[in-house]
C-alpha cells in the first residue's frame, strides 16, 4: 500500500522525474535494490530547481490522452500484481536525464534503449500540465532486454511461448486461469490506438503527415478526406436507415468511434437529429437498452455498491467533472418504470449539453442510480442489464441517493451541478428540496419544463395580447412537470405584479386523474397539489370562454402525447397556439399550413448549464430560471410570429444557449451567488468562448 502513496506523489509533482537516456546500458549495482522514496529524494532536490519551463505551444497539438501517464491505482496493481506478468511503470519529465523502472516493486536505474521523446507542456488555469508522446523509433538495435521500453525476458526464460521464438511478455499466454495477469494497455495516442480513440480519432481525414507521424501508414486507405466530407457521407448513410431506431443506434456507434464528427453532424443537422438522440426516439432505445447496449457510457451504481461509492466514482477515467446527469430509471419520459435502461436519458441529455450548450463532453458524466424495478416485463427479460429485484424504497434508497449526493460532492467539489432526471414525483419533490441549500441540484422535469413552457406563454403574449395575470392557465396532469410549471407561472405573475403568489397561484388550475383539484378535495391530495386546490364556478363550455387558446402538450415521446397539432388545430377551428414536447409534422387546415412549435427543455438545458457552470455558481435560485425563460422568450422574431411559432428556430440554437447562458450567469452575479472572478465584461460573448468546438485539430 506505500508504493501506492509513493505513486500517487510522483503523478503530482509538476516538474519532477525521470528518464535518464542513455546510448549504452550501464547497471548501477549500487542503487540496483534501492525504496523508491530514496530516489525520489535524491532526485527531486530543493537545491536543483529544474530549469526555466518552455512557453506553452500553438496549435497543432499532439493526440495525447490523460492516460499517457498511468493513474495511481493502477500504479499500485502493477507494483503488487504476480511476478510472471514483469510489471514495470516509467515517469518521464523533459529536464530531467534519468530513467527509472519499477520492477517488482523495486527502484531500478539504467537505460538499455534510447527513444526520442517528445514532450508538450499546455498552459492549462495557470499551470504546467504535461503530457508525454514517447516516439517508438529506434535509433540503434537493441543491446540487450527492452523492446519498445518493455523489459523482455531472455531466450531461455519460460515466458517465451509458442513457435518462432515468440515472447509472452505479460505472461498472458503461459499464465493459467487461476493466476492473475496485469490487463495492459497501451496509452501512446498513435497507430492503431490512436484510431480506437474516440476523442482524437479523424478517420481517413488524417492528413499525410499526421500518418507518418503516428505511425498510421497501411492502417488507413490511401484517399484523405474533409471532416465535411465524412459529414456528408454519415448523413446521407443515416437517412438510408427507414427504422428510427436504427439510426439511433448508428449515431452512438458514431460517438463511440469519432466523438467530434459525432458532435459536428449533431450541431449542423440539429433539426433532423435531436429527435434521433433524443425524444422521441431515445425512449424506444431505453425500452430496448438491453437488447441494443454494446458498452457503458457512463456510471452505473447500484445497491450493490453501497458504502463504496465514493470509490466508484473514482473509477471514472475523467475527474474534472463539471456536470452529472442522474436517473433512477423510475419514471423514463412517458413510459414507465424502467429500471437500469433508463441510462439512454442521462446519455441523450449530455450528449445535447455538448452540442447545444457547448459543454465538453469529458465534463460530462451519465450516472444511473439501479435500486431494481417494479417493471416485470424487464425482470423476465433475459437480456436485461439491471439488478432483477423489486425497487428499494424508503430508508434504504434514501440512504443510497444520500451516500451518493456526499460522495458526488467530496469527490467533484462545491459547483459540481447534479441534475436530477426522470425520477418518480414523490422522489423528485423530496429530492430537489433535500438537497437545494446544500448541493448545485437541478430537476429538468419540473424546472426545465417549467421555464421553457413559461418562454413560450411570455412569447405568445404578443399573438393573444394583455399580460400573464390576465389569463387563466389549466394543467391536465399534476405531476411534477404540471406543479412546476405552475409554480414559476405563479411565480412571474408575482414578480410582475407584486402580488403575493399565494394569490397569483389561484389563476391557475389542475387536473389529475381524479379530476380538478379543487379545494373539496385538499385533505386527500399529495402535499405538492395542495397549494392549488381552489373553490370554482363551473364553466359549461371551454370553447366559449377561450377564445385563443395556448396549448402545450407535453408528454414524450410523441405516442403519449396529450393531443396531436392536428387534433389541437382542428377542434379550435384553427384558432390555437400549439407547441409539443415532441416534434409534429405541419398541418393543413382550411387552406392555411399550420407549423407546430416544439416546448423542447433542450431549448433551456443546455443554456442553463453552461450558464451556471461558466460562472462558478455554487446554489440554484428561481430567478434563475425566470431569467432563461426570459432570454429564450426575446429570440422569437417578427418572422417566427407570422407562422404562429412561440419558440425560435433549433437551427439558431448554438446563440440562444450563449445568451441564455449569458442571462443566467448576470443573475447569478446579481444574488451573488458566483465564485468566478472577476465578472466577464461582455458575457455573451464569454458564453460563445467557453462552447466546445467539434472541428478537428491538427496534430504534430
Amino acid at each position: 500500500m506505500g508504493y501506492r502513496y509513493k505513486c500517487c506523489w510522483v503523478l503530482r509533482l509538476q516538474w519532477v522525474m525521470v528518464l535518464k537516456l542513455k546510448t549504452r546500458f550501464q547497471s548501477h549495482p549500487t542503487t540496483a535494490n534501492v525504496p523508491l522514496r530514496d530516489i525520489i529524494r535524491s532526485t527531486v532536490a530543493v537545491e536543483h530547481p529544474p530549469p526555466p519551463l518552455p512557453p506553452p505551444p500553438s496549435e497543432p497539438l499532439s493526440p495525447l490522452s490523460f492516460s499517457t501517464l498511468p493513474s495511481p491505482a493502477i500504479c499500485a496493481s502493477l507494483l503488487t500484481c504476480s511476478p510472471a506478468s514483469s510489471p514495470f511503470i516509467m515517469f518521464a519529465h523533459h529536464h530531467s536525464e534519468h530513467l527509472y523502472v519499477l520492477e517488482d516493486g523495486v527502484a531500478r536505474i539504467g537505460a538499455r534503449l534510447t527513444f526520442v521523446l517528445r514532450v508538450f507542456a499546455f498552459w492549462v488555469s495557470g499551470f504546467h500540465h504535461y503530457f508525454l508522446h514517447f516516439r517508438r523509433e529506434r535509433e540503434r538495435e537493441m543491446e540487450s532486454g527492452l523492446t519498445n521500453g518493455v523489459l523482455v525476458p531472455s531466450a531461455d526464460d519460460k515466458s517465451v511461448v509458442g513457435g518462432g521464438g515468440v515472447k509472452d511478455v505479460y505472461g498472458e499466454d503461459s499464465a493459467t486461469e487461476d493466476q492473475l495477469v496485469t490487463p495492459w494497455t497501451v496509452s501512446v495516442a498513435s497507430g492503431y490506438t490512436l484510431l480506437r480513440d474516440p476523442r482524437h480519432n479523424k478517420g481517413l481525414a488524417f492528413t499525410e503527415k499526421e500518418r507518418d507521424a503516428h505511425y498510421l501508414r497501411g492502417l488507413l486507405p490511401p484517399s484523405v478526406s474533409c471532416q465535411d466530407l465524412q459529414e456528408k457521407k454519415l448523413m446521407h448513410n443515416l437517412r438510408q436507415y427507414e427504422v428510427p431506431l436504427q439510426r439511433y443506434i448508428a449515431m452512438m456507434d458514431l460517438q463511440e468511434r469519432n466523438e467530434r464528427l459525432f458532435y459536428k453532424l449533431l450541431i449542423d443537422n440539429v433539426e433532423e437529429l435531436l429527435p434521433v438522440v433524443y425524444t422521441p426516439v431515445v425512449g424506444e432505445a431505453c425500452q430496448k437498452y438491453g437488447s441494443i447496449f454494446r458498452r457503458p457510457q457512463g456510471l452505473f451504481i447500484s445497491l450493490k455498491e453501497k458504502g463504496k461509492i465514493l470509490e466508484v466514482l473514482k473509477n471514472w477515467p475523467e475527474k474534472s467533472i463539471q456536470v452529472i446527469v442522474v436517473t433512477d430509471g423510475e419514471r423514463i419520459l412517458g413510459l414507465g418504470d424502467l429500471g437500469c435502461q433508463g441510462m439512454g436519458i442521462p446519455v441523450g441529455k449530455l450528449s445535447l449539453y455538448t452540442a447545444l450548450g457547448g459543454v465538453r463532453p469529458s465534463a460530462c458524466l451519465p450516472i444511473t442510480i439501479d435500486v431494481g424495478t417494479n417493471n416485470e416485463k424487464l425482470l423476465n427479460d433475459e437480456f436485461y442489464i439491471g439488478l432483477r429485484q423489486k425497487r428499494a424504497t424508503g430508508q434504504e434508497y434514501a440512504e443510497l441517493l444520500h451516500e451518493f449526493m456526499c460522495a458526488v460532492k467530496q469527490n467533484y467539489g462545491e459547483k459540481i451541478l447534479i441534475q436530477f432526471e426522470d425520477f418518480a414525483n414523490h422522489n423528485a419533490f423530496e429530492l430537489l428540496a433535500k438537497y437545494r441549500t446544500t448541493h448545485l441540484v437541478f430537476n429538468d422535469d419540473i424546472q426545465g419544463t417549467a421555464s421553457v413552457v413559461l418562454a413560450g406563454l411570455i412569447a405568445a403574449l404578443k399573438l393573444v395580447g394583455g399580460t400573464l395575470a390576465d389569463h387563466s392557465f389549466l394543467f391536465l396532469g399534476a405531476g411534477e412537470a404540471g406543479t412546476g410549471i405552475a409554480e414559476l407561472i405563479a411565480l412571474e405573475i408575482s414578480k410582475k405584479t407584486n402580488i403575493p403568489v399565494e394569490e397569483t397561484r389561484k389563476k391557475i388550475w389542475l387536473v389529475d386523474s381524479k379530476g380538478l383539484v379543487v379545494s373539496s378535495r385538499k385533505e386527500s391530495l399529495q402535499h405538492f397539489k395542495q397549494p392549488w386546490a381552489h373553490e370554482h364556478e363551473p364553466v359549461k363550455e371551454l370553447f366559449d370562454a377561450v377564445k385563443k387558446p395556448v396549448i402545450f402538450a407535453l408528454s414524450n415521446p410523441t405516442s403519449q402525447a396529450e393531443c396531436t397539432a392536428e387534433q389541437a388545430y382542428t377542434w379550435t377551428q384553427g384558432r390555437a397556439i400549439f407547441a409539443s414536447g415532441s416534434p409534429f409534422d405541419p398541418v393543413e387546415y382550411n387552406g392555411k399550413v399550420f407549423v407546430p412549435g416544439q416546448a423542447n427543455n433542450a431549448y433551456i438545458f443546455p443554456g442553463f448549464g453552461l450558464g451556471l457552470i461558466m460562472s462558478g455558481t455554487i446554489r440554484m435560485h428561481d430567478d434563475m430560471l425566470l431569467a432563461a425563460s426570459e432570454a429564450l422568450a426575446c429570440q422569437v422574431t417578427e418572422e417566427n410570429y407570422a407562422q404562429g411559432l412561440i419558440y425560435p428556430p433549433l437551427t439558431n440554437i448554438r446563440d440562444i444557449s450563449a445568451r441564455i447562458a449569458a442571462k443566467v450567469a448576470a443573475k447569478s452575479y446579481e444574488l451573488g451567488l458566483a465564485s468566478r472572478l472577476p465578472r466577464p465584461r461582455d458575457l455573451v460573448k464569454f458564453a460563445e468562448s467557453c462552447m466546445y468546438s467539434p472541428v478537428y485539430r491538427n496534430y504534430l
